[in-house]
């Protein structure tokens, strides 16, 4: 008789504490899109600053001073680097950690009209970061409100994260130890689709190459000098030839940053900034050595002299298919979004821009179906952050369907309507995957399972910059 009255009490109580779960996500996710003009107007101020790596003060500030206000704790200046910051809130495990970034790309200054409207300028958010610190900074705030309601026990940690074009700051974190007590990590980038599948990226070491020569007048006394320019074309020139017996897979890409001031004046100073990629780490120490090798060569052969420094060095990305199935799932649910008549008109611009014959406003309403694979093209600092701790990602169409990131139509749709919606979109995703993290910790045991037969019993983590101070006046 015990048994018949206690049976459907625990399962009446089941299913209340159920219901209770399941209502109280929904008003989270409904609470970011209460906050929707709070959250735009965040987005374009930060839009609008385009700060570059590691110069991100006034962006870093309003996302501190938007956290702290909502209660967060606020540690400033981590790992060294002054734009870098943690909020947290809560205390003891699951810790649940979300990143946001917030710097621009040189050269990029654009309005957020359809049309080119200049050659260039001084930064342009190209790569969305002004969206993705500040949905990341919304999804944060949504889940720490939640966990106010629900009394759920842990803590959320929202990481500010500079210069994750070239600068490489979450390597820096990562070396000082900042993910180290954390359970998970979830991420999000810009793009031109929404997209949970597992993400790849490449292994990158870059640096600058600077040579020193001697000045004398071109044509008066060319004997008596010794061109910088010549050492940096000679390096380029046999790094070109490299490129025939080196893997396939492997990308490398260089830049003049410095060639000389006047053609009639033996240039004493070169500099030449190099990037080598591949989808794994060690392929990538080998091919920059042999960078470094080509460089000494041109030095000797020019009669120069060569210096080179590292400036950044991430890891490839480790992918977990545990998270990554919970976040798709989410992301599918919650659901693309529809573009108004006005969102349209400026869509079917840009893909005009893009040499499309007409706007495929479907891509921003659909999620791609889930795939447990992928191939790799960029690089991203995140993938030292999934070596430390399981991680992952996700995509939402911020951008009109074919845009390029670092492109000036990414700029544009990211200070539009179109980037605001997929901004909110992102928001809401992080937000249920990490309740439903808090809600399941056997998810986040299996994760940490996979993610140590992933990484491998001995692995220990070796950043690829070594033990540089962050690079700081990297886009100085």
């Amino acid at each position: 008789m015990m048994k018949k009255v206690i049976l459907p009490l625990l399962l009446g109580l089941f299913l209340i504490t159920a219901t209770f779960a399941q209502n109280s996500k929904s008003d989270a996710l409904k609470s970011i899109d209460n906050q929707k003009e709070k959250y735009t107007t965040i987005a374009d101020k930060i839009w609008n600053l385009a700060e570059m790596g590691y110069q991100e003060e006034k962006s870093s500030a309003l996302l501190q001073k938007t956290l702290k206000d909502e209660g967060f704790k606020i540690t400033s200046d981590v790992a060294d680097i002054p734009t870098a910051f943690i909020a947290e809130y809560g205390s003891g495990y699951p810790i649940i950690g979300i990143l946001g970034e917030f710097d621009a790309l040189p050269g990029l200054s654009q309005k957020a009209v359809p049309e080119k409207e200049s050659a260039g300028g001084v930064a342009g958010h190209a790569c969305g970061h002004h969206l993705f610190g500040t949905a990341s900074s919304a999804a944060a705030i949504a889940v720490k409100n939640w966990m106010k309601k629900t009394g759920q026990k842990g803590t959320i940690r929202f990481y500010g994260c500079p210069a994750e074009e070239g600068g490489g700051a979450k390597v820096y974190m990562s070396r000082e130890g900042l993910f180290n007590d954390v359970d998970v990590v979830v991420h999000w980038h810009p793009g031109s689709q929404n997209a949970a599948s597992a993400a790849a990226a490449l292994a990158n070491i870059s640096g600058k190459f600077r040579f020193h020569g001697v000045s004398a007048h071109a044509a008066g006394a060319p004997h008596m000098g010794r061109s910088a320019l010549d050492g940096v074309e000679a390096m380029n020139a046999m790094v070109n030839m490299m490129r025939e017996h080196v893997l396939q897979e492997t990308r490398i890409h260089y830049v003049i940053t410095d060639g000389g001031k006047a053609p009639n004046v033996v240039p004493d100073f070169a500099e030449v900034y190099y990037y080598a990629r591949h989808n794994r780490r060690d392929v990538v120490r080998d091919v920059f050595n042999r960078i470094v090798k080509a460089g000494e060569g041109a030095a000797l052969g020019t009669g120069t002299t060569m210096e080179y420094e590292i400036v950044n060095g991430v890891h490839e990305l480790l992918p977990n298919l545990v998270l990554q199935k919970l976040v798709h799932d989410n992301l599918a649910e919650i659901g693309g979004f529809t573009y108004t008549d006005e969102e349209k008109s400026f869509g079917e611009k840009i893909a005009t821009s893009l040499g499309q014959k007409s706007l495929n406003e479907q891509i921003a309403l659909e999620v791609q179906p889930y795939k447990e694979t992928a191939r790799a093209y960029g690089s991203t600092d995140v993938g030292d952050v999934s070596f430390v701790v399981p991680t992952v990602g996700f995509s939402t169409a911020t951008w009109v369907p074919g845009t390029p990131a670092h492109s000036w139509q990414a700029v544009a749709a990211g200070g539009t309507s179109i980037g605001h919606k997929g901004m909110l979109l992102a928001a809401k995703t992080i937000t249920a995957s990490v309740i439903d993290l808090y809600t399941n910790e056997e998810l986040i045991q299996r994760a940490k399972k996979e993610f140590e037969e992933r990484r491998g019993a001995d692995f220990t983590y070796e950043p690829l910059l070594g033990n540089r101070a962050p690079a700081l006046d990297y886009r100085k």
